[in-house]
């Protein structure tokens, strides 16, 4: 238990999933934070210190007090977005993937050449996530060095946590003369630049913002590319982060040049690792699973941009019961929302879909793919402590010792399609309510690391 006073003292109802598929609810608790943003103390309302810690806190001006209908949850960890692409969320969402890419995504990325475009995007984006409550967020910038390195500083000076990484593209069959790498060795070149420059950002505690090895996915990527990458990854010990069988097209393409899926691919070559982010990972099969799981790598479960771009539904529950380590990404821009409850609600209705079938000229018993649901509770869990685990990382609980990253969800906002009835719903139902109706108008404060970013 820490000695130091605390810097912040908040006493309300805390909600949160520590244990997989349960909610943990403390009316009343304190929770309090010591001056590096590090939680010292919960204290639950029947704990003898409860009285003497909010008496000190109210004492020292540290106290913050929630009013009723205001709930304290651990802030939302999103393991896969494509920081360039938020300037297009919510366009060209009817095409398939591989145009989507070559015609929409990859010009857009292009123009991160412009340092003062990148700039009014990216401050854009950190922007909008942390006012929907992502406090963790897992990006792929573009080719660019300056632009991403942009990302990094944007990222740490607004007090988000991140994990960044420079995309490596040069394979010239895939990506198009005006959007690639000048070469494998300036791609490489590039990688190790972000890297060195993330490692030496000031006041980088603990730290807040960390590199990542991106190669975009394999077809981007030559066979030195990846394997220069792979060098890089054993020399810095940093996070992956790559696609893994999201679609058809990408899915055949590794079977057809390496003669293997990209689970097994990107084993072979030394890029599946304990801190390796896979995204979607649809066409997963057992031995994937298997191999996954033994390198302790994880999936980012995008749930919405697999309806519009994979043609199939990641099993999920099965991933889950695996004990495969699995968070929610919300893949901007294939994916069209920034919220993580979004997300989380789609991760429910997919795996609803997966379960009870979608094709009604079968019969319902032949129409699904039996236990494939998940609930709310697995939903959120995913959204918070699961995307911790799977970046290794701190967060996504109270506890003692984790870092505070919390947002405050006030169901009492004029307007809001957030409506709790304090004689009718039970704290599992606020949280259920909280993750299908909270929007960013819902959520009033953000804290990282124990500094309040959003008020």
């Amino acid at each position: 238990m820490h000695d130091a006073p605390a810097a912040i003292v908040i006493h309300g109802t805390l909600l949160h999933t520590p244990v997989f598929g349960e909610v943990e609810v403390l009316a009343g608790a304190l929770i309090s934070v010591t001056s590096d943003g590090r939680i010292a103390t919960v204290c639950p309302q029947n704990s003898p210190r409860h009285p003497e810690i909010l008496s000190s806190a109210r004492e020292a001006g540290t106290l913050t007090e929630l009013r009723p209908g205001q709930y304290l949850l651990p802030g939302f960890v999103d393991l896969h977005i494509h920081a360039p692409q938020w300037p297009q969320m919510g366009k060209a969402l009817e095409m398939p993937l591989n145009e989507w890419l070559q015609q929409r995504t990859f010009p857009l990325e292009a123009k991160y050449d412009d340092i003062d475009f990148a700039r009014q995007s990216y401050e854009s984006l950190v922007d909008n996530l942390l006012a929907n409550g992502t406090t963790t967020a897992a990006y792929f910038g573009t080719v660019h060095v300056a632009a991403t390195t942009l990302l990094a500083d944007i990222a740490h000076d607004k007090g988000q946590r991140a994990i960044i990484g420079k995309v490596a593209m040069d394979n010239i069959d895939e990506c198009p003369e005006f959007y690639r790498d000048n070469s494998t060795t300036a791609g490489l070149d590039g990688t190790r630049e972000l890297i060195e420059h993330i490692n030496a950002i000031p006041n980088n505690g603990r730290p807040l913002v960390l590199p990542a090895v991106t190669p975009r996915f394999i077809p981007s990527c030559t066979d030195e590319m990846l394997h220069g990458l792979a060098q890089i990854v054993s020399e810095y010990g940093c996070h992956v982060q790559t696609h893994c069988s999201e679609s058809d097209w990408e899915h055949q393409y590794v079977i057809d040049r390496h003669g293997m899926k990209d689970t097994q691919s990107l084993d072979r070559i030394g890029l599946l690792t304990g801190k390796t982010i896979l995204a979607h990972s649809n066409l997963i099969d057992d031995e994937d699973m298997s191999t996954i799981k033994a390198r302790a790598s994880s999936v980012a479960h995008c749930p919405l941009s697999n309806l519009y771009f994979s043609h199939s539904v990641f099993p999920l529950r099965k991933a889950l019961d695996s004990g495969l380590k699995v968070g929610l990404g919300t893949d901007i821009s294939g994916g069209p929302s920034p919220s993580i409850l979004h997300n989380c609600q789609s991760a429910i209705g997919v795996s609803r879909a997966l379960e009870d079938g979608v094709n009604p000229r079968m019969a319902a018993d032949d129409r699904g793919t039996p236990e494939s649901r998940i609930d709310f509770r697995e939903a959120f869990w995913m959204a918070t402590v699961g995307g911790a685990n799977a970046l290794g990382l701190k967060v996504g609980q109270f506890r003692q010792d984790f870092e505070f990253d919390a947002v405050l969800v006030d169901t009492g906002v004029a307007g809001s399609n957030l409506v709790v009835w304090e004689n009718l719903d039970s704290p599992d139902d606020i949280l259920q309510k909280i993750i299908y109706n909270a929007d960013r108008q819902n959520i009033k404060n953000v804290w990282v690391q124990g500094r309040q970013v959003r008020a």
